[in-house]
């Protein structure tokens, strides 16, 4: 089944800059040659097209582009024989270990990256994504040539505009589209830590997130210990030499560890962003400005308020790859924004939740407890964990749309069914699915809006595969989350952010849609040429749109859902 877009844009973007990306072309070069693209390496069927560089392996058989950030350069240099050049860049360190090592090269490097390499000789391309996520790859398939770039607005012009109906479901249900699938039919993306090679199109999984619990009779300290050692090696990996860095604080246990962190072993000044909305809403303000006190930074705090949160949306979805429905895109690009005013780099707290056992895995665990009483399959319970439209979709989507969903897969099943530990299969979806498909996404591309480049220690793969070797009942030990972080960190922090529950960032989108923004999402989400008025059943945003029935106050959070993707396929039609 196929939809048109709507002719209609109801939301006009103005000015919104893109950022440029490089991309490469494979198949027939007719139409990027006709093109007034700039191509800086070119074979009988393959173009390389940046105004970025590109490097060439020492025997010249290899081809490499990509945007890496290597944290064991050093090493890998020393493996090498080379000297600890600084003019020797992190492309051109793969180029030389591709062609000595070749894919096997691929478990040396610890980073983010995504890379293309052109094989001369045997005429292959590899598509490259790091192993857990943290730089994004797309391509595309259209009458007969391959499309591939960071950026799916680079892509815009190179394919069709049809809505995948499966990612349009999924999106409804977690706010971001997991899986290697986009909004777009006929777009794909790499999946973390894997390689496509065309044009076999066979995919090799270099990495793959697996429990492994080596230790299991250890006390919870002695994980703590060894973490706390792993934590110290990646931070100082992460910090950039003789100049400022900054870290987002929210005031949670995660940000406040690596604030921490970042000031013991960082030489120069460390600056820290926290944000509030107003004095309608509660902040947390008290614990991150207490944090940063203990640590001694350079403060800055940021007042957002429900203008810009509506105003910045055309330009924050169109940062994004996918359209995240998170409240905190907006809130994340103006407190970049507000960072690059001192730092080039930036570092986040991203991750520990997912890792070491935060308190979003209790819903799913007391269900485990009593399926059998309420008969409610895991898949079904973990759709509705996320707390935005899954148990709404019958009535959300139109009629001959649910239709065709109603009996489809869902990319969750196989890891929700693994035959490991039970919490662990929960960590090992939020950080497979949520990590590199929400959140890094989130925090790469609106770092890079801002001008950043954006850092997330928590989920260094090192880390990510300690978690997995943490007996489960020391991440959640009774009611107690993050049990061995917890003890990892606890003398680095004040006893009031290693005891305080964790709440969460929360976003006063419930109060902006009551308060503020009414009238302009009523405009939006209720014109009949809206983007989304093929799928989406009106009446029911129309209910929402009036709170009818609102018993948990959960519909703030669904209509920003929903104005993201309208806004996202606006801007998103702009690029074509």
């Amino acid at each position: 089944m196929f939809f048109k877009l709507g002719p209609n844009r109801q939301f006009p973007p103005g000015h919104l800059d893109l950022i440029p990306s490089w991309f490469v072309v494979y198949g027939n070069l007719d139409e990027i040659n006709k093109s007034r693209e700039k191509i800086i390496w070119q074979d009988r069927k393959i173009a390389f097209v940046s105004s970025e560089n590109f490097s060439v392996s020492p025997k010249q058989r290899f081809i490499i582009m990509g945007d890496i950030w290597l944290s064991n350069r050093w090493q890998l240099l020393e493996k090498l024989c080379l000297d600890n050049h600084t003019e020797i860049s992190d492309q051109q360190i793969v180029a030389q270990l591709w062609e000595k090592y070749n894919h096997q090269s691929l478990t040396m490097l610890l980073g983010m990256f995504n890379i293309v390499i052109w094989d001369r000789n045997q005429q292959e391309l590899y598509l490259i994504r790091d192993a857990i996520g943290k730089k994004n790859l797309y391509y595309t398939l259209d009458r007969g040539t391959y499309y591939i770039a960071p950026k799916l607005t680079t892509l815009a012009p190179y394919h069709y505009h049809q809505l995948d109906l499966i990612a349009l479901r999924d999106y409804l249900c977690c706010a971001f589209v997991p899986g290697t699938k986009t909004l777009w039919q006929n777009v794909q993306e790499i999946a973390q830590g894997t390689f496509l090679k065309i044009p076999s199109h066979e995919i090799t999984h270099y990495w793959e997130l697996k429990e492994n619990i080596i230790e299991p009779y250890q006390p919870l300290e002695w994980y703590g210990e060894k973490l706390r050692c792993l934590l110290e090696q990646v931070v100082k990996e992460y910090l950039p030499e003789n100049q400022p860095v900054g870290v987002f604080l929210s005031g949670g246990l995660d940000s406040s560890s690596i604030t921490a962190l970042t000031r013991k072993f960082h030489n120069s000044p460390v600056h820290t962003y926290s944000i509030h909305f107003g004095t309608e809403t509660p902040n947390e303000l008290e614990f991150s400005s207490l944090v940063a006190q203990h640590c001694q930074t350079e403060h800055h705090i940021l007042e957002i308020t429900f203008k810009q949160m509506w105003e910045l949306l055309p330009q924050t979805m169109l940062y994004l790859d996918n359209p995240i429905g998170d409240p905190l895109t907006v809130p994340n690009l103006l407190l970049g924004k507000l960072a690059r005013e001192n730092v080039q780099i930036i570092l986040n707290g991203e991750g520990g939740d997912p890792c070491f056992g935060g308190p979003k895995n209790q819903p799913m665990l007391i269900n485990s407890l009593y399926s059998r009483i309420n008969h409610q399959d895991s898949l079904k319970a973990y759709l509705i964990s996320f707390q935005k439209c899954a148990l709404d979709l019958p009535q959300l989507l139109k009629t001959e749309v649910w239709q065709t969903l109603v009996n489809q897969p869902c990319v969750f099943v196989d890891d929700l069914n693994a035959k490991i530990n039970y919490l662990n299969r929960l960590m090992i979806l939020n950080i497979k699915f949520k990590g590199a498909d929400h959140i890094l996404t989130k925090v790469n591309n609106l770092t890079q809006g801002a001008g950043l480049q954006g850092l997330s220690p928590l989920f260094d793969r090192r880390i990510v595969d300690f978690s997995m070797q943490i007996p489960p009942e020391y991440k959640l030990s009774g009611v107690e989350e993050k049990a061995v972080f917890k003890n990892a960190v606890s003398n680095i922090l004040p006893k009031e952010i290693i005891q305080r529950p964790k709440s969460g960032m929360m976003v006063p989108v419930q109060l902006g849609f009551r308060k503020y923004w009414q009238k302009q999402a009523r405009k939006l989400l209720l014109n009949k040429n809206g983007e989304i008025a093929n799928y989406i059943n009106q009446d029911i945003i129309r209910n929402w749109l009036d709170f009818q029935g609102d018993t948990w106050g959960r519909y703030g959070v669904k209509l920003w859902l929903l104005v993201s993707l309208e806004i996202w396929l606006q801007v998103n039609k702009s690029q074509r």
